[in-house]
């Protein structure tokens, strides 16, 4: 969706034009799902589908939503800023919500664009920040573009129900072209490393298959990791998150934990010394090994955290046995959406 359409509609809808136009970008994840609430490290980008929003003050305290892909209108006021029932409304009354301000003005809002909804590819975090950063921009709040992204992942949290972590809207606030971020997801800090594609391309197969996270077991898989630090803690008091754990010691801690604990436990701190090894594998461009960790990772997520579902591994075992796909895997929450692919560009065909 272009800038034009976007005054178009907006024009439309409101009768006048937007004052203000933020595009915000969905993300991809190379490596490190499910990691991001665990403390742990994440290998996202931007990618170059987006939402676009335009936004005009008013000057009463009326908010108008306008959603372009739903053709759906939601209307309240500032003093009003409860959850309702209109799930994509949630995500920017919770932005509102988290301000650490009060708005003296109502604004009218209009936003559309081309990330497929329920595909993994974030778009509710780009929504969130998408709306954040452009509030922080309308009503000159000088907000970073960190506290932007908290105030996303609150709002996630609160409004949406879902107890996820920063890597979504940390990825769409910092992506950078041609490049993944290596996210620290307890210090919040970041660091680029290439992705180098000159004969190869990123390829998402989507399933089709809707994910809804706030009523699957992602918050479920949320609370079997932190019972797993809890048993691990009574052995290895030292031990403060996930990321602290080398895979080794749960292999050694295997007759203290449930299975199921400890398949959850061995998964995350396997992906984290995973993204370790992709990172030098893309400094060196070796993305054949780097696609290998991507098989491996899937399998750890359909065997041992088990979030995947038959589409999404029906998808990776044809793409391994092709023999023309570097790397592949689910990527996202889980229980459907896409699967993320490594192939080289004479392999695509596109009408």
């Amino acid at each position: 969706m272009i800038k034009t359409v976007i005054e178009e509609i907006f024009l439309k809808e409101f009768s006048s034009k937007p004052e203000l136009i933020v595009n915000a970008p969905g993300r991809i994840n190379l490596l490190g799902e499910h990691t991001d609430y665990n403390d742990g490290y994440v290998l996202p980008a931007a990618i170059n589908k987006s939402i676009i929003f335009g936004f005009k003050k008013r000057s009463d305290t009326q908010l108008n939503f306008y959603s372009i892909d739903f053709s759906e209108r939601f209307q309240t006021t500032l003093d009003k800023l409860q959850k309702s029932n209109s799930v994509w409304s949630n995500f920017l009354l919770g932005v509102l919500n988290e301000l650490p301000v009060q708005l003296d003005h109502g604004f009218d809002v209009a936003f559309g664009g081309d990330i497929p909804l329920g595909g993994g590819m974030s778009s509710s975090a780009a929504l969130e920040v998408g709306f954040g950063y452009g509030i922080n921009l309308l009503y000159k709040l000088g907000l970073s573009r960190i506290e932007i992204v908290k105030i996303a992942q609150l709002a996630e949290h609160n409004f949406a129900g879902v107890n996820c972590g920063i890597m979504d809207m940390y990825a769409s606030a910092f992506g950078k072209k041609n490049h993944v971020l290596k996210l620290d997801c307890l210090t919040n800090s970041h660091e680029y490393f290439p992705l180098a594609l000159e004969n190869h391309t990123i390829l998402l197969c989507n399933t089709g298959v809707k994910h809804t996270l706030s009523e699957s077991a992602y918050n479920k898989r949320r609370e079997e990791c932190n019972e797993g630090l809890g048993i691990v803690q009574t052995h290895e008091p030292s031990i403060k998150s996930l990321r602290d754990l080398p895979s080794k010691k749960v292999l050694e801690l295997q007759t203290y934990l449930p299975s199921l604990i400890f398949n959850r436990l061995l998964y995350v701190t396997q992906e984290n010394e995973r993204v370790d090894k992709a990172c030098n594998y893309l400094n060196t461009n070796n993305l054949e090994k780097f696609g290998g960790l991507m098989y491996q990772t899937h399998n750890g997520l359909s065997e041992l955290y088990e979030v995947s579902c038959k589409e999404l591994d029906f998808l990776v075992d044809c793409a391994k046995n092709s023999g023309l796909v570097l790397g592949s895997r689910m990527m996202g929450g889980g229980f459907g959406g896409c699967t993320i692919n490594i192939i080289d560009k004479k392999t695509v065909f596109r009408k």
